[in-house]
């Protein structure tokens, strides 16, 4: 399952490393230009390295919200959370909307 907002993407996984820690907060992205958030109405949010994942409890459904874009669901379940990136001739440069 793999699911996108702007610049986000989210790809449904099995389990949730062991090396990633707990944060306390629910975004997964905030933008460049207009300082929207990417923002879960619930759920953990974890951080491994600078790649973050969530966790939707059993029986409950989350919301992905951000103004700009269509709110998206999930269902109970473990995610990763994808950045878009682009080629600049510098590198990589990671999309904010």
């Amino acid at each position: 399952m793999i699911k996108r907002q702007g610049d986000v993407l989210v790809v449904k996984v099995d389990k949730i490393p062991e090396s990633a820690i707990k944060v306390d907060s629910r975004i997964l992205a905030e933008g460049e230009a207009a300082g929207h958030l990417h923002e879960l109405d619930l759920g953990e949010v974890y951080e491994d390295g600078d790649v973050l994942y969530f966790r939707v409890p059993a029986d409950k459904k989350a919301s992905l919200n951000h103004p700009e874009h269509k709110v998206i669901s999930f269902d109970a379940g473990e995610y990763k959370v994808v950045r878009q990136r682009e080629y600049i001739p510098d590198g990589w440069k990671t999309i904010r909307d």
